[in-house]
């Protein structure tokens, strides 16, 4: 580490722990926002991160009790704000409503700390930083907007969650496996002391070399800070062509298939969505191409976590394909495969909710 270390705030155990993995490694203390009994497994046992490595057989297995950091984990009742310099939001949406970590996110708000969301649909204060977008007429597509309420959007930015990982079935809830070890793509800050703190994060992360006895290796999964406050929307075009894809009325299908199946409609529907980008402000380059994409979905057998939450029962889900299309409306723009999606994902979540 060569920066001054960081006290980093994280709401969510799972996804989240990738990320503070990351800043452990890099030397920064991280507390991972929790229930009570998982914040009870992680203070005993830590967490165990496994990560791919390219030219390694075997997942690199990473406990958070032999990195250099210092991790805890707590409620969120429990959590003392005054003591963190940064918030890393890597919940789902819905959970932000929930008893507690609602009162947490008034708290985070009124304190006023830099606030990172990792997140598949963009938080409504970071949607005000979008010049073309009336933020204010895109609230429905949120489970209970008045969360954001009260956030500063100078202090919000939106890092895209590229990295795939998830909960192995059957283990402990301070396990997580990662699939696909891509990197976190983050947008500056409004502020500049707020960027810079991010970008010596990025710079520490970048820095460590982890040695698992057998040599030091470069550890995937980093943190890019990017300028341009539109880079982190390159995952709208994914999430439509894969991720939503996967949801079927009868059924679901692993983000592969929904991609693969069907080449040419994938490469119109991700073409659409990633014009639909440009036409808010985003430059090509700051998007990834079809064809990049299509190979890393080559890779993801599973059904997206959208999918697999809908088709387990839950009655809330990310809405990022009702917010792009209430983002196309605004630019008078449609599209019959999105209508199609929003159309599903209706359905089952009023099947899930009439069955509970």
């Amino acid at each position: 580490m060569t920066s001054a270390k960081k006290n980093v705030l994280i709401l969510g155990a799972s996804y989240g722990s990738l990320v503070g993995t990351k800043l452990l490694m890099a030397g920064h203390d991280a507390t991972l926002v929790c229930t009570g009994p998982t914040a009870a497994l992680i203070e005993r046992e830590g967490t165990l991160v496994r990560m791919p490595v390219r030219g390694r057989e075997a997942p690199l297995e990473i406990r958070s009790t032999d990195l250099e950091g210092k991790l805890s984990a707590t409620t969120p009742e429990a959590a003392d704000l005054p003591r963190y310099d940064l918030v890393f939001l890597g919940m789902q949406e819905p959970q932000y409503g929930a008893p507690g970590v609602r009162e947490l996110m008034r708290r985070v708000a009124a304190a006023n700390i830099p606030c990172v969301a990792i997140m598949n649909i963009p938080p409504p204060p970071y949607l005000e930083r979008l010049p073309r977008l009336d933020a204010s007429a895109l609230k429905d597509c949120y489970t209970d907007p008045s969360v954001w309420e009260g956030f500063d959007p100078k202090r919000v930015t939106l890092a895209s969650p590229d990295p795939q990982a998830f909960r192995p079935p059957g283990e402990g809830k301070n396990v997580l496996q990662v699939g696909l070890p891509t990197n976190f793509k983050t947008a500056r800050f409004v502020e500049e002391d707020s960027t810079a703190m991010l970008r010596a994060l990025q710079a520490d992360i970048e820095a460590v070399r982890f040695d698992p006895g057998d040599g030091a290796l470069e550890v995937p999964v980093k943190l890019k800070v990017h300028e341009s406050v539109f880079v982190p929307l390159a995952k709208w075009p994914m999430l439509v062509t894969g991720n939503y894809r996967c949801i079927g009325r009868d059924e679901m299908i692993s983000i592969r298939d929904a991609v693969h199946k069907d080449a040419t409609a994938s490469r119109e529907v991700y073409a659409w969505v990633s014009d639909l980008c440009i036409g808010l402000g985003a430059e090509p380059g700051d998007l990834v191409p079809f064809e990049k994409y299509a190979k890393a979905a080559e890779g993801l057998k599973k059904p997206s976590s959208a999918a697999r939450a809908l088709f387990g029962g839950a009655t809330h889900i990310e809405r990022v394909d009702c917010l792009i299309r209430r983002v196309a409306a605004q630019a008078d723009q449609q599209s019959q495969v999105l209508d199609e999606v929003v159309a599903c994902v209706d359905q089952r979540l009023a099947m899930n909710r009439q069955a509970s």
